[in-house]
């Protein structure tokens, strides 16, 4: 049986390097890093601008790869639909966007599989938990209004359309 090294990186989409962090934890495996850093820019390039959990398989006698890419985090999707540079550092006082309601019900469902939520309103609830801690409106309001408005069915109609 062979043995297989595991190596957990946070790259940005499309563009990994050969350098630090992926070189350093390649490199003394003795297999081809521009392939793999090749490999994961092929697989995140639709995430360019954010950050990825990627994971690196090594079969170490082998010298052959596996490369599996989670989803960017919440803040990171919400940053790529507002295209902000980042989240406000005062989220009470300073907001940095506002997201509609399709925005994030678009982030809920790229999100859906890793959340703990069992329906897309309730992934939708957590995601805009993520924006009041970012200083992110949405729909002109604050994002715990929204989760009480989900809950009164006010976008019962999006949601439904949505899972279609």
């Amino acid at each position: 049986m062979a043995e297989k090294k595991i190596v957990e990186l946070l790259v940005n989409g499309g563009q990994a390097t050969a350098g630090p962090p992926l070189g350093p934890a390649l490199g003394p495996l003795g297999i081809n890093t521009m392939a793999v850093v090749n490999k994961i820019n092929e697989l995140t390039e639709d995430y360019a601008g954010m950050k990825v959990p990627v994971k690196v398989a090594v079969d170490v006698e082998t010298k052959t790869f596996e490369v599996t890419v989670g989803t960017p985090t919440t803040s990171a999707l919400i940053i790529s639909e507002l295209k902000v540079e980042k989240g406000s550092g005062t989220p009470n006082t300073a907001k940095v966007g506002n997201l509609n309601i399709e925005q994030v019900i678009r982030i809920a469902k790229i999100k859906k599989q890793e959340l703990l939520a069992t329906t897309l309103e309730r992934a939708a609830k957590e995601i805009l938990g993520t924006c009041v801690s970012m200083g992110v409106t949405v729909e002109g309001k604050d994002p715990r209004e929204v989760q009480v408005e989900i809950d009164e069915g006010k976008y019962a109609e999006l949601f439904n359309k949505a899972k279609e």
